[in-house]
């Protein structure tokens, strides 16, 4: 459901445990797990489209910039080692869990002018790129750190960033995808299972979204924060 309201729920599969048991190499669990991440966001993302909650001209640019983000991140990815990968993700999932305990109040009133000049160009390619970079990277949390960004640095409202967040989110999980099928590393008969299941997952979640605004999106923020930290826990214990 994360996907269809922040972006942690396409971290299904791993929080699940077919990663954190080492059955796998985390290099296939990475690229499995943006197979069905990809799958959930692309609904998602339609979600949101027929509803009119997207600003699709700053939605397209941090998608652009997201895109080559996350394939840079997914290519780095591919250079590490599993273990380094495990290390980063120790030392990174924390400072996340603090960032949206931070900015978990965010203002739901739109600030935005609906004028696009090249200062707004700008910041919408730069969160597009650092947030796609993250995700190629590591992943979990990225869809709530959009909606931060969106909100606090362009003053869009939570639906609406939730919303230009979607297509940011979209672009990123293809990009680090089409990087991974080159390489053979998605897992189909695992990843087709998590993705029916994230495909479910993001449609609930957005419809939810969308209905109620703010007053789910706020929430489930707080249910991110949890996931994250239950991820830390799982992977110092396990």
């Amino acid at each position: 459901m994360d996907d269809g309201v922040s972006h942690a729920d396409d971290r299904l599969c791993r929080l699940c445990g077919f990663g954190s048991r080492r059955r796998w190499a985390d290099h296939y669990t990475y690229a499995t797990n943006k197979f069905s991440a990809a799958c959930g966001t692309t609904f998602a993302t339609a979600n949101f489209f027929k509803n009119g909650a997207i600003n699709v001209k700053v939605g397209v640019l941090a998608a652009i910039g997201s895109f080559a983000g996350s394939a840079l991140g997914a290519h780095i990815v591919l250079l590490l080692s599993d273990e380094m990968l495990r290390t980063m993700m120790f030392i990174i999932l924390p400072v996340a869990a603090v960032i949206i305990l931070w900015q978990r109040n965010l203002p739901d009133e739109n600030r935005d002018d609906g004028t696009l000049d090249l200062k707004k160009i700008l910041l919408a390619l730069a969160i597009g790129f650092g947030i796609g970079l993250y995700d190629g990277i590591m992943g979990p949390g990225t869809g709530t750190f959009a909606i931060i960004a969106f909100t606090t640095l362009m003053g869009f409202d939570l639906r609406t960033a939730n919303g230009n967040g979607k297509v940011l989110n979209l672009a990123s999980n293809y990009a680090s995808l089409f990087t991974y099928l080159m390489n053979g590393l998605v897992v189909f008969h695992i990843g087709i299972p998590c993705a029916i299941s994230n495909i479910l997952g993001n449609l609930l979640g957005s419809h939810f979204a969308l209905k109620k605004g703010a007053r789910f999106i706020r929430p489930m923020m707080l249910v991110v924060l949890v996931l994250l930290l239950g991820k830390l826990i799982s992977d110092a214990v396990l």
